[in-house]
């Protein structure tokens, strides 16, 4: 009867299709802190291009920088792009830092704004903070201290020290009146989970 069932599951293990070896993605995590990109890119090209969003930004990072592949802007932009279209919040900043800097797309502060602002929503300080520095110079948007001051405060909240720095700045080009709007509109993202921002 042992024998039956190890003959059984012997013939069920050969049926099954092998392990799909270097398509992990942590050993291409670990690969790539330790500066081994050619594993990296082993174990990320295959489940980028099964759909894994953070597969596609980690290996969009490769190009953007060149590490491990040439550097190539432009696949940089189309791998973030299929993890942006996922909803990853990292590739939603490169992409529009991309914008931002005309770098692998045309230059367009409008849609890195649309980007960041995706980001931001999901709490990525990073994002957060440059919606600041676009509001404070009207980049894409229009320009607006208050804003400004909300999404550098909301920064700051999620440990940016910039964020902390500029909104102290700005502080010093409003009103007593707008800074309080500021506060309260901060509030109000804050509790929304970053929704009801602006």
């Amino acid at each position: 009867m042992i024998r039956l069932i190890l003959i059984a599951v012997f013939a069920i293990c050969a049926a099954l299709p092998a392990p799909l070896v270097a398509q992990n993605f942590d050993v291409g995590l670990d690969a790539a802190i330790a500066g081994d990109y050619a594993t990296a890119l082993e174990n990320w090209r295959p489940l980028a291009e099964g759909g894994d969003a953070y597969a596609q930004y980690n290996l969009g990072t490769m190009y953007y920088n060149g590490n491990g592949v040439p550097q190539d802007d432009a696949e940089a932009v189309r791998l973030y792009r299929l993890s942006v279209e996922q909803g990853n919040a990292n590739a939603q900043y490169s992409l529009g830092f991309m914008y931002s800097n005309g770098q692998g797309v045309l230059q367009d502060d409008a849609e890195a704004a649309k980007l960041y602002r995706m980001s931001a929503k999901q709490g990525y300080d990073r994002a957060q903070y440059t919606l600041g520095v676009m509001y404070a110079n009207g980049q894409g948007v229009l320009q607006s201290h208050v804003l400004a001051h909300l999404w550098y405060n909301i920064a700051s909240a999620n440990g940016n020290e910039l964020g902390s720095y500029n909104r102290d700045i700005i502080v010093g080009r409003m009103t007593r009146e707008q800074i309080a709007e500021a506060q309260a509109l901060a509030r109000v993202c804050m509790s929304s989970g970053y929704q009801n921002c602006d």
